[in-house]
């Protein structure tokens, strides 16, 4: 396994200086924001497409320091029941798509997007009880109508430029469990994965070590996001895992984001670690940091020095003692 960083949290550094201090880290392994909720600070595609030196000379900024570009990330809802704002999200993740062709990178990471109920909708409606029956008719409209349809043509649009799709589980969207990503991968095929991130999986009560297995024996991962949860016991009897509140609140919100080690154990993070490279997974680790009590650099510092103890890298190699 490699380790690396959705490089985002260092959008207001240019890109060689951010690469350098990722370096620096000890890091191999870089993804890249292209559009969609986390901008694209460091990667412009239109220009990128559009001008072949400019192309060759981004990957040499990463070349020249021994990184690689894990994916391109441009999350978004391309689903959105409002045509104009589902069609900017579209058209920046199609862009993503031909230009990691360009690159060589093999995944692309995105949300599965959410539509509304009904074709005049203006917001999306995300149904997470079966009762009252309204909320079945919804989702399996949403699924038959927007979510299967969407996803067979865009999946088919990568899976020619031989890009993987990373659709990372994400409370708000229709893709948000291992259920919902089989379901679109079942419907769709294998160039649909999971971009599995264990702090979505925490607050959802989701064993990440067991949402690994359930993904991991389908062959279903595609890109792994290290961020953690941590739950505040009260605070879910009061507000719930389906807690409303703004990630400001930290006081009082039943769950926030923290840095790997600062919400489950190491202990917790090695197991997480040795499931996905028995699942086969050895593929990069990228931190995302979202720590609300660390600033940007010790977040990701304390990240990075926590997952360096917990990691595998080398192959496995013969069981000389069996």
């Amino acid at each position: 396994m490699k380790l690396g960083v959705f490089a985002v949290l260092f959008a207001q550094k240019p890109l060689e200086e951010a690469l350098d201090y990722i370096a620096s880290k000890g890091l191999e392994a870089v993804e890249i924001g292209t559009g969609g909720y986390p901008g694209n600070a460091h990667c412009k595609p239109d220009e990128l497409l559009a001008d072949a030196g400019k192309l060759k000379a981004f990957k040499q900024a990463f070349d020249s320091r021994g990184l690689t570009i894990s994916a391109l990330s441009c999350h978004g809802n391309p689903l959105h029941p409002q045509k104009a704002i589902a069609q900017s999200y579209h058209d920046d993740f199609i862009k993503t798509v031909e230009l990691a062709q360009r690159l060589e990178v093999p995944v692309v990471v995105g949300f599965s997007g959410c539509p509304g109920d009904h074709e005049d909708a203006k917001y999306p409606n995300w149904p997470v009880a079966p009762w009252p029956n309204d909320f079945q008719e919804i989702l399996a409209w949403q699924w038959e109508n927007k979510v299967i349809p969407y996803w067979k043509e865009t999946g088919k649009f990568a899976q020619e430029r031989g890009i993987k799709l990373a659709l990372e589980l994400h409370g708000g969207f229709s893709v948000h469990t291992p259920a919902t990503l089989l379901r679109l991968r079942d419907a769709v095929g294998e160039v649909i994965g999971a971009n599995l991130d264990p702090s979505h999986m925490w607050w959802q009560g989701i064993d990440p070590v067991q949402a690994v297995h359930i993904l991991g024996r389908a062959g279903a991962i595609h890109h792994f996001h290290a961020k953690d949860t941590s739950l505040d016991v009260n605070n879910v009897n009061k507000h719930g895992v389906t807690d409303m509140q703004s990630y400001t609140q930290m006081l009082d919100r039943a769950w926030q984001f923290r840095s790997v080690g600062y919400g489950h154990d190491l202990k917790t993070w090695a197991d997480i670690i040795s499931a996905l490279r028995l699942v086969g997974y050895d593929y990069v680790v990228s931190i995302e940091h979202e720590d609300g009590l660390m600033s940007v650099d010790e977040g990701f510092s304390k990240a990075v020095q926590n997952l360096q103890q917990v990691l595998i890298k080398e192959p496995v190699g013969e069981m000389w003692w069996v």
